[in-house]
Parts: C-alpha cells; sequence; structure tokens
C-alpha cells in the first residue's frame, strides 16, 4: 500500500463510519418537545458534530491501523486474493 492508497483506505473508511456514528444517540424533534414550524417531527433535534466527528476520527483510525498492518505485514498478499475467485466455483 503506498501513501496514496493509505490515503484514500482512510477517507473511504472515515465517511463508511460517519454514517454509521451520526445516527447513533441522535434525539428528534419530538422527543426533545421543539418542533419548529416547517419541518417534520422526526427531523433531528441538534447534532453534537464536534463530538461524532472525533468519535469517527478515532473509529477510523483503529480500523485503518488494522487494515494497514494487515496488508503492509503480509498476512494478506495479493496471491491470497487471487485465489479467492476459485473458492466461487
Amino acid at each position: 500500500m503506498n501513501l496514496t492508497g493509505g490515503i484514500v483506505l482512510f477517507a473511504t473508511l472515515w465517511f463508511l463510519t460517519l454514517f454509521v456514528v451520526v445516527p447513533i444517540g441522535q434525539r428528534s424533534q419530538a422527543d426533545a418537545g421543539e418542533v419548529l414550524p416547517g419541518t417534520h417531527a422526526g427531523a433531528p433535534s441538534g447534532v453534537p458534530w464536534r463530538r461524532k466527528l472525533l468519535w469517527t476520527t478515532g473509529i477510523t483510525t483503529v480500523i485503518w491501523a488494522v487494515i494497514a498492518y494487515l496488508i503492509l505485514g503480509d498476512v494478506i498478499t495479493r496471491a491470497d486474493i487471487s485465489h479467492l475467485d476459485q473458492l466461487l466455483r
């Protein structure tokens, strides 16, 4: 894995993790009791973005480090991956 591959992998993992982390603990406007006029009662009532982005970055860093170890430590090689198509037959 080169530098560009590592950055692309991290960015992809970061956005995937963000989509998982954002809904966790989210309260709707109906739950908070403050439905703004013109919005749906199920709309979010305030997202703690700073905390969610920090959690996303931390989780992504751990996942990325494990994957980087597997790739750079030759635990999984291209030769291992090339034989996967034979398993599907």
